[in-house]
């Protein structure tokens, strides 16, 4: 397991951090197996495990909180909050009344009394980045958090927060966790750059492009098992992932072909192809997995030690140049900015 330091923190973490999405009510129901793989994660040289409030309402920081009794000081411990908690008008977003209240729930939940990186999970219109720069400085000065980030931030929204940071004498986003894949490229036009203009630490997320880049899903081989990402997203809202009436999905399909040669001219599978991808580009610290079985642990972990060759990067920027996104969808943020209300008197 290689290790990088996370932007100009000091703090050395995994190329590889675990994701865990996956483990509860969204994924993996069996709470034993989840924190079986959490351990295995750990003994495999991860130190870097990636979690959030709102996954599966909770339950995925219960998880974590109970594979690491005893582990704590083994690993970074990252979690996230903003997305809608309960009913409440106000158990939600970036807001000193709703972050201070939650990272209590968070911290409670996870069985510890910090959280190494405490991340803002999307950014919003209607909360000023000093109001969550604020609470976020106030907690880190009680210890209940270490260092704190942003998550799926426009490249202007993240520079705004640094100017504002500055001015007001507040801390600053040491991170930023945006969607990146040889599909989702487009923070390489502004948040990478950013990121290391500022020295902040990038993990990114769903470098698989939420499965597209693992196989199971071609043209005469569509995974359409219970089991199978395609099927479960359909539940929470999510089906146009894989809704192939869309033109963006039937691009998918035919770039998905084209990566399968790629991945077999370099003798390597696709998934490993994928996340030796993301990691190749200077700006990235870690990759996050979200594997739903340990099983699916394993097959990511055996390509840990994998690097691309020049020839094989110059022809996924083939594919898909740089800078670019395959589906617009896959921004991971709603631009509010660019909304008819927005634009029009």
């Amino acid at each position: 397991m290689e290790y990088r330091t996370l932007g100009s923190t000091g703090v050395r973490v995994s190329t590889h951090c675990l994701g865990t999405m996956m483990f509860g009510a969204w994924g993996n129901t069996d709470v034993q197996a989840c924190v079986r793989a959490i351990h295995e994660a750990i003994d495999a040289g991860i130190n870097f495990i990636d979690t959030a409030d709102v996954y599966s309402a909770g339950e995925s920081e219960e998880i974590v909180g109970r594979a690491l009794k005893g582990r704590r000081d083994d690993v970074v411990l990252a979690s996230k909050v903003h997305g809608r908690m309960g009913p409440g008008a106000n158990e939600r977003g970036n807001s000193r009344l709703w972050i201070a209240r939650e990272i209590e729930n968070s911290l409670r939940r996870l069985q510890t009394d910090h959280i190494d990186l405490y991340q803002i999970h999307r950014p919003e219109a209607e909360t000023d980045i000093e109001e969550t720069l604020s609470v976020l400085t106030d907690l880190q000065r009680q210890g209940k958090i270490r260092y704190f980030g942003s998550s799926t931030f426009p490249g202007w929204q993240v520079m705004e927060a640094h100017w504002v940071a500055e001015r007001r004498g507040l801390s600053r986003f040491r991170t930023e966790q945006p969607p990146y894949s040889i599909f989702v490229r487009h923070i390489e036009l502004d948040v990478l750059p950013v990121a290391e203009r500022y020295g902040m630490g990038v993990l990114v997320w769903s470098p698989l492009c939420r499965g597209w880049l693992t196989g199971r899903y071609r043209r005469e081989a569509f995974d359409r098992s219970p089991d199978a990402r395609a099927a479960r997203v359909g539940g929470r809202g999510m089906s146009w992932q894989f809704d192939e009436s869309r033109p963006e999905i039937q691009r998918k399909l035919d770039l998905v072909e084209e990566v399968a040669k790629i991945a077999a001219n370099a003798g390597v599978s696709m998934t490993h192809l994928a996340i030796a991808f993301v990691l190749a580009h200077p700006s990235v610290t870690s990759a996050i997995l979200g594997p739903r079985t340990s099983e699916q642990l394993g097959d990511l972990l055996a390509g840990a030690d994998l690097r691309l060759d020049a020839d094989t990067l110059d022809a996924l920027d083939e594919l898909v140049p740089p800078g670019t996104l395959v589906d617009e969808q896959d921004r991971g943020f709603d631009a509010w900015w660019l909304e008819p209300q927005a634009r029009r008197r």
